[in-house]
């Protein structure tokens, strides 16, 4: 179950949009990347790691600003065209 508790501006979707897609692409090179060519597979595993925290971190400064509504276990989700927040709900 989806349930609106905010909205963000633009400029914050976009901020969010960003991250989503990079980590996204980041998530599909991993899946084709190999060890074998450890100097980029560091690259990749550092950047997985700095997006993943810059995406959380944005989350939560998020969270705390507009003092979104939160459940355990369930997380938040963002519509990128109307910039509306959702909280999704465990099934």
């Amino acid at each position: 179950m989806k349930k609106v508790v905010g909205q963000v501006t633009p400029e914050e979707r976009n901020e969010i949009q960003t991250l989503f897609e990079r980590r996204n692409g980041l998530n599909e090179l991993a899946k084709i990347l190999t060890a074998d060519n450890s100097e980029l597979y560091e690259k990749l595993v550092k950047d997985m790691g700095e997006t993943t925290s810059k995406f959380q971190n944005w989350w939560n400064s998020k969270a705390q600003k507009y003092h979104w509504e939160a459940v355990e276990n369930a997380n938040w989700e963002i519509n990128f065209e109307t910039c509306e927040i959702f909280l999704v709900l465990p099934q």
